[in-house]
């Protein structure tokens, strides 16, 4: 009988890439999702994907409820917290994705307090972003982002927070050994179907012509097809535990992955923009728009991944930026989203 693992917010995109490749590893996966519903979209994607989804099952569960967690985890030998709140626009409280992702964290941990291995994704946005960094600087495993910076995004703020209390858990409660966390950087990379994360709505508002010029930004990148693969390494190994595993490698400026796009893809050259947006023009804009204001800590600086001690200790390589990119665009275009 296969090994049960469960993987929350199973609909999501890295969700179900790592739902993909733990059922291509034969695995049998049960996965969160807050309604139902949904379950069948979710079955269909991976299927089409190529997966034998025999051994997909679903719990319903929420981040923001007690109720459900420990039957989902039940008889599950590993856990994969994946889930997060990821909104589509910024909040206009700094703390209002806290609670569900730092509380949400804590009630999958304590269900999960049975389990061989327990995988929490948390992100490069909980890593080394704070006040007075220099125009070029490069984090690690030890860094963290200060929750008390006013330049840090909500979603940033929300990872950071779960994180802490995670791990602050976890030492409580005697299993830090246990536990592995993932840092993702920006993750492009093939969608599966329609139900976009933010960084590929980012390439899809890019190709489309919706960003009226391209502000100065860059992005430590990672592949999802990597940061699945991580996950499940990650788990598969228990010398991970107590670690946090960035999963990133070049970073790339927003200008040159335009430029990428604009010579990959011909037909949508024109909608892609080629104006460069000051930072001056950039800090006027955030005065007015939430998601601009959420960037403005960011503009002209550019962060480098440390990730080489994650190759050395899990064998793991990562895809050059350019080519999750473009592969992200293709999957846009082969799902009709742009």
């Amino acid at each position: 009988m296969a090994d049960l693992i469960l993987v929350t917010g199973v609909s999501g995109f890295i969700a179900k890439h790592v739902a993909f490749q733990l059922l291509q590893k034969g695995y049998a996966v049960r996965g969160t999702i807050r309604a139902l519903n949904k379950a069948d979209q979710v079955k269909r994607t991976l299927s089409e994907a190529g997966a034998d989804i025999s051994n997909l099952e679903f719990a319903a569960a929420d981040l923001s409820s007690d109720d459900g967690w420990d039957a989902a985890a039940d008889g599950c030998i590993n856990v994969l917290h994946i889930a997060s709140p990821l909104p589509t626009s910024q909040p206009r409280h700094r703390e209002a994705l806290v609670p569900a992702a730092r509380d949400g964290a804590l009630r999958v941990l304590n269900a999960s307090r049975n389990a061989e291995r327990i995988i929490m994704t948390s992100s490069i946005a909980a890593m080394g972003y704070k006040a007075d960094r220099p125009a070029e600087y490069t984090f690690g495993e030890d860094d963290w982002s200060d929750p008390e910076w006013r330049g840090l995004t909500p979603y940033a703020i929300s990872k950071t927070r779960a994180e802490k209390a995670a791990w602050d858990a976890a030492i409580e409660g005697g299993y830090k050994h246990r536990l592995t966390v993932i840092n993702p950087g920006f993750v492009f990379g093939p969608a599966l179907d329609d139900d976009l994360g933010a960084s590929i709505e980012l390439v899809r508002r890019v190709m489309t012509g919706d960003m009226p010029g391209i502000p100065p930004i860059s992005f430590a990148t990672v592949d999802v097809r990597d940061v699945a693969d991580l996950h499940i390494r990650a788990m598969e190994m228990p010398e991970t535990g107590g670690r946090r595993l960035i999963a990133a490698g070049e970073t790339l400026a927003l200008s040159d992955m335009a430029e990428m796009l604009r010579e990959e893809f011909p037909d949508y050259a024109d909608k892609i923009p080629t104006r460069r947006l000051s930072i001056t023009m950039m800090r006027i804009f955030a005065l007015f728009n939430r998601d601009a204001a959420s960037i403005s800590g960011s503009l002209g600086l550019t962060s480098y991944a440390d990730a080489k001690y994650v190759t050395e200790l899990t064998g793991q390589k990562f895809r050059s930026g350019r080519e999750a990119l473009l592969d992200t665009a293709r999957s846009l275009i082969k799902i009709k989203a742009l």
